[in-house]
């Protein structure tokens, strides 16, 4: 029986050590994923870190990563992070639907003279649920001011 085990490719070490690396690579993906789905948040705690006059631009990208949006005037730079959450979108206030002209044509229609309609999206809609809006100083290193708004 030991020597079925060793033989067989699903019992072999490799065959393990490979499962183990492709669960240990495709983790981060299934974490993404999740983050993705559920919406990115701004954690209240590491908003209250922030420290006008005293923080720095590399703390801010470390606590809250990359911003949505970066806008550059003469005055410093300037950091806007969005946070969405999903709302359903709402039904569809067309109760009449015209019907379909018909052609008094015994010829079937040419295909250049079809109109094709274009599907229409439904399903949930994003809408902003929260702004972090961060200016840095003239030297582009020091928070200046920062607002937080919930909607």
């Amino acid at each position: 029986m030991a020597q079925l085990r060793q033989n067989h490719p699903g019992f072999s070490q490799k065959g393990w050590g490979l499962l183990l690396s492709l669960l240990l690579l495709s983790l981060p993906l299934l974490l993404g994923g999740w983050k993705e789905v559920t919406g990115r948040r701004l954690n209240p705690r590491y908003i209250e870190r922030i420290q006008d006059g005293k923080t720095k631009k590399h703390e801010i990208l470390v606590l809250f990563g990359d911003p949505e949006e970066i806008q550059r005037s003469p005055e410093g730079l300037v950091f806007i992070y969005r946070t969405y959450r999903q709302v359903e979108a709402p039904p569809s206030r067309e109760i009449y639907k015209p019907p379909a002209p018909q052609s008094t044509s015994i010829y079937a229609p040419e295909e250049g003279a079809r109109e094709e309609k274009k599907p229409v999206k439904k399903g949930p809609v994003k809408e902003v649920a929260s702004t972090l809006t961060i200016r840095f100083g003239p030297d582009g290193e020091t928070v200046q001011s920062h607002e937080y708004k919930e909607f």
